[in-house]
């Protein structure tokens, strides 16, 4: 293994095991009046977790990982994140507690009292620190059990001012980012699939992201992904993860067959994948032009295999003119500022962050701090974006706050 794929990974154990110095003190603190028994179990179980996390990660670091068991590399993954972020929370209230001593400390310093007792951790902020932790927790991994299978339907009426009167009233279905690799069982996407046939839309839209890697992970989905059906065609693109990007290929010839046979389960499925085309439905002069692009993302990192210009051409006497386009950061960077006439865009791609909350006029995720446009439906002027959450998880096996979505859409004449 090249030297140079060690270094994060040193940088990511030595944070972990700061982290764990840290909030290790909470635990001495609160563990400081158990019995001798249960105070070594605790420090014997903290430290225990503590090393195993480490070397899973050495384990991992050394070997490909990618192709362990889904389920497996999934939970396993999950567990590690779902620790270290708990031990993070009662890091910082820690780090709160010692910078009120320090406080304390330059106060005394200045003016001593009588007494010469040190400035002892405040054992309540200890426990809020667990207690937050111990809720974050708890929702994670409901969210593991719960959340993360619980679809729910958005019912958007979608008004658009060019829509051909053959139109009006017709139902779109949309969804996305089904990442297929990060199940461990076909029945919850089956039950997912059930509840999209059973809106009896008229077309079907499936924005990206189909697999995390390899082809082979949507093959047990195979003959429920074929069972979509819509009167006027299901239509899909490629997200980001489709194009194995991110898996460490033998050679780039294999990569490049795991992509075409990726593109041929789609036409084995009954879709149709748009590859930079359009496909007009309807009538002459009375008619929508659906086009897809492939993968085109505006932040740093994100492959541009899209081409719009390609993808447009020949559709400019459309009477309306819908966008499948993965990315939604794609809306902002190419569709408002060039294709001023592109009525609609349907996206995917940011999961809602798989956390968050939506309440009745606030909705919040550490998703809009990278993405402006991140769930649900937005406009500029005449042009329309929306995001949808995805039906899937990556990395994470479940979310906390953000639902999985089907969306589904009554078109209606502005």
């Amino acid at each position: 293994m090249h030297q140079s794929r060690f270094v994060p990974v040193l940088i990511f154990i030595g944070i972990l095991l700061l982290v764990d110095i840290y909030s290790f003190q909470a635990v001495r603190l609160l563990s400081s009046s158990f019995s001798v028994f249960w105070k070594r179990f605790s420090y014997f179980l903290f430290w225990g977790l503590s090393a195993s996390s480490i070397l899973v990660i050495g384990i991992a670091t050394m070997s490909k990982w990618q192709e362990w068991p889904s389920g497996l590399k999934t939970y396993l993954f999950a567990t590690l994140f779902i620790l270290f972020f708990t031990k993070l929370i009662i890091s910082i209230f820690l780090l709160t507690d010692d910078s009120l001593r320090g406080v304390r400390w330059v106060a005394q310093t200045i003016s001593p009292s009588k007494t010469n007792e040190g400035i002892s951790r405040l054992k309540f902020i200890s426990q809020a620190g667990l207690i937050v932790s111990g809720l974050f927790l708890f929702n994670f991994v409901y969210g593991m059990v719960k959340t993360g299978f619980n679809y729910r339907v958005y019912r958007i009426k979608l008004k658009l001012a060019n829509l051909p009167d053959a139109f009006i009233g017709k139902k779109i279905i949309q969804i996305s980012d089904l990442h297929t690799g990060s199940f461990v069982s076909t029945s919850p996407i089956e039950r997912a699939i059930k509840m999209v046939n059973e809106e009896k839309a008229d077309i079907i839209f499936f924005t990206g992201d189909l697999v995390n890697d390899r082809y082979d992970e949507a093959l047990p989905f195979k003959k429920c992904l074929s069972s979509i059906h819509a009167p006027l065609g299901v239509y899909s693109i490629l997200g980001n993860h489709d194009y194995g990007d991110y898996y460490q290929w033998e050679s780039v010839e294999a990569k490049k067959q795991n992509l075409d046979k990726l593109k041929a389960l789609h036409k084995e499925f009954g879709w149709k994948l748009l590859l930079n085309e359009h496909i007009r439905i309807g009538a002459p002069g009375n008619d929508i032009a659906l086009i897809g692009i492939e993968n085109w993302g505006a932040l740093h990192g994100f492959a541009k295999y899209g081409d719009l210009e390609k993808a447009y051409a020949g559709s400019e006497d459309a009477q309306l003119k819908l966008l499948l386009s993965h990315d939604p950061s794609h809306w902002d960077a190419q569709v408002n500022t060039n294709y001023k006439d592109i009525a609609a865009t349907f996206a995917g791609h940011t999961h809602g962050f798989q956390f968050g909350f939506e309440i009745p006029g606030i909705k919040w995720s550490p998703a809009q701090w990278l993405y402006k446009q991140w769930a649900g439906l937005y406009e500029n002027g005449n042009q329309k974006l929306y995001v949808n959450r995805g039906l899937g998880f990556l990395f994470y096996p479940g979310r906390v706050g953000i639902a999985p979505e089907i969306t589904v859409f009554e078109l209606e004449k502005a």
